[in-house]
């Protein structure tokens, strides 16, 4: 039984729900883009970078670019800007930037 916004209630239960929001695997974001919902955007200080790279991991949506063993810009198409990364970063090289700042 497919079921839509207007006949959800209380009283439904989780196996009338159709099925969706399924993750297979991680960073599955890549295949939308889902940057414009962000209210905050990581801003990536190069100069304070030491590239440990320790940052990387820790982001769901794998918008932290690396080619060749560098990190590079973030990939903001798809950064929902939930500032993991700058919780991650030891040497302060991430901060977060309301849209009036960037």
């Amino acid at each position: 039984m497919a079921l839509d916004a207007k006949n959800i209630n209380e009283q439904t239960v989780w196996q009338d729900l159709t099925e969706g929001l399924q993750i297979h695997e991680a960073a599955t974001s890549k295949l939308f883009r889902t940057g414009e919902w962000r209210t905050d955007t990581p801003v990536w200080i190069e100069e304070k970078c030491r590239q440990c790279l320790l940052c990387v991991p820790y982001c769901p949506d794998s918008c932290i670019c690396v080619k060749q063993g560098k990190r590079g810009e973030f990939d903001l198409e798809h950064c929902k800007g939930c500032g993991i990364c700058v919780k991650a970063c030891p040497f302060r090289a991430i901060e977060m930037k309301g849209k009036e700042e960037v």
